[in-house]
């Protein structure tokens, strides 16, 4: 299938599209310039595939949770691009995606929330397929579930920013490095383009992508606004 993906749920704008068995992709910081930068940036990878819009059989995004306005970003790209070439979508779990990207079975997955908050689900590969211990959930890094069993690595922007409260809850729980002795932290990973096409292409192919008009993100903050004093403070939803 030829298949489109998108993400902006952090700070990375990360494209990836198939043609085939050809993958073309696209990753870079973007910020808060995200916006303006994924029009061009997928009309760049249809260029290179030397595809037209209409040549995709569908298009998949990261739905959430992540910062507001990226999710917003993705699933309005992707139903706008998607209702105007009538095209059907598919919404991925960000969390989900980040731990495809990771390459592990058992992964507790947490992205930085800002406010002193973590985006948070652990998941588990079973035959291929993701299946969550701990459902997806907004929590203070302290206040995260608890876990059974070992073996399981640490992935996320949440790590690295909330490592020490994360690692008095999960230490027991995580996976070791033989080589350093320290538990298997991967900090610095993101949800990418290429995961979430992986994870959506058997949905596209079991033909249960929804019609564009449904391209929802997933929200699992309520607050979706910060009061001035919070703006100038520097936080950020």
């Amino acid at each position: 299938m030829n298949l489109l993906a998108l993400d902006t749920s952090t700070e990375f704008l990360s494209l990836a599209l198939t043609l085939n068995d050809k993958f073309f992709t696209h990753y870079q910081a973007a910020g808060s310039a995200a916006s303006q930068l994924v029009l061009p940036q997928i009309q760049v990878l249809l260029n290179s595939a030397n595809m037209k819009l209409k040549d995709l059989d569908g298009i998949a995004f990261g739905a959430g949770p992540g910062a507001f306005t990226g999710v917003r970003i993705a699933s309005g790209v992707a139903q706008g691009l998607g209702f105007g070439a009538n095209l059907p979508v598919v919404g991925i779990n960000t969390l989900t995606a980040l731990a495809e990207t990771s390459g592990k079975q058992k992964v507790i997955a947490c992205l930085d929330a800002r406010m002193g908050e973590i985006y948070h689900a652990a998941l588990a590969k079973k035959d291929g397929i993701w299946v969550e211990i701990s459902e997806t959930q907004v929590c203070k890094p302290q206040n995260a579930p608890t876990l059974e069993g070992e073996d399981w690595f640490g992935v996320g922007s949440g790590w690295a920013v909330y490592m020490e409260d994360l690692t008095l809850i999960y230490g027991q729980n995580l996976s070791q490095d033989l080589n350093e002795g320290l538990p298997n932290i991967l900090g610095d990973f993101t949800p990418t383009a290429e995961a979430i096409l992986r994870l959506a292409q058997p949905i596209f192919e079991s033909g249960k992508a929804k019609p564009a008009i449904e391209a929802m993100p997933i929200y699992v903050r309520n607050r979706v606004a910060l009061t001035t004093a919070e703006r100038e403070q520097g936080l950020r939803l």
